[in-house]
């Protein structure tokens, strides 16, 4: 059986007021470009009726392939099933909550056809709450700093709406870090890569499922599973504060000698809680990072199918 042209993957989690609309336009801006394409939908262990609704758009039309996976692995694992599972030429990946517009499709794979291997989708504003759009900058300019990324890709208006070629598709399969945020692993794969503006949309039904707790953790992920920069900030903070202890010996040994000055307890208690707070902070940064190495020796599976409809067809 031929590859098809275009392959679209969205992870689905918590939309099943969303699917069949989302089906609706993606199919009707595809067929636009060619007859030949499919729809992977990826259902990540979502608690509504979101894969009745895919199965039930798996039976309306066989370009429709629905995949389950056996619980919630998380968006960057479900789109890493699609990836996998997905045959097109180009695949477009995109959230299924219709904020990332199915309309700018016929501009992505025109885009690629100029040569590029990549093309992002850069909003000209993101329709989020204030405070997401707040942390979201705050995030992506720490973790630039961190990773000491500097690419035109790093802008937090860029988003997981994307094409990539075939040849991009193959080597994010071979990428095997067990923790992966999608964009942040094309950014380490290369590649051309050019961006389309777009207009972020709101939601189309439902609320997002990430809130402010599972936004900090997925910083937190994202950086210490792509830099080891927080370690070394840990040497230059240690060497800081012994310098400035030398300097602080120093400068009490000479008061003493001249006025006859003896610290207090009370500098002496702030100077311990102080330093024993670094020293905590940097276990803890230390211990982040053997964590993942752990995680990654163990080479579990980054998701598992329990069902694939439509595989063959």
């Amino acid at each position: 059986m031929a590859s098809p042209l275009l392959s679209i993957v969205s992870p689905v989690y918590k939309a099943e007021g969303i699917v069949d609309e989302l089906v609706k336009l993606i199919v009707a801006e595809v067929e636009k470009i060619t007859p030949d394409y499919e729809i992977v939908l990826v259902e990540d262990g979502s608690p509504d009726k979101s894969w009745q609704k895919i199965e039930e758009n798996c039976k309306k039309n066989t370009k429709v392939k629905g995949i389950k996976l056996s619980r919630n692995f998380g968006q960057h694992f479900a789109i890493t099933a699609g990836i996998d599972k997905a045959a097109g030429k180009y695949i477009v990946v995109m959230d299924c909550d219709l904020q990332d517009d199915p309309a700018y499709i016929p501009q992505l794979y025109n885009k690629a056809l100029e040569g590029y291997d990549i093309v992002y989708t850069r909003k000209s504003k993101r329709n989020h709450k204030w405070w997401k759009n707040i942390t979201a900058s705050f995030f992506n300019s720490i973790f630039n700093y961190l990773v000491e990324n500097k690419t035109r890709e790093s802008n937090n208006q860029v988003g997981a709406y994307s094409l990539i070629a075939r040849k991009v598709a193959d080597a994010f399969k071979s990428y095997n870090d067990y923790r992966r945020h999608y964009l942040m692993v094309l950014r380490w794969l290369g590649f051309n890569s050019a961006y389309i503006e777009i207009e972020h949309k709101e939601r189309y039904n439902g609320k997002s499922s990430y809130n402010l707790s599972k936004l900090l953790l997925h910083a937190i992920d994202g950086i210490t599973s792509q830099s080891d920069k927080l370690l070394r900030l840990n040497i230059a903070v240690g060497l800081l504060l012994s310098l400035l202890s030398f300097a602080g010996i120093i400068v009490i040994v000479f008061l003493y000698f001249k006025h006859g000055f003896l610290s207090g307890w009370a500098s002496t208690s702030v100077l311990l809680l102080f330093s024993t707070g670094v020293i905590l902070t940097s276990i803890g940064i230390a211990g982040l990072y053997i964590g993942k190495t752990f995680e990654q020796a163990k080479n579990r599976p980054k998701y598992i199918i329990d069902v694939f409809l439509n595989e063959n067809a």
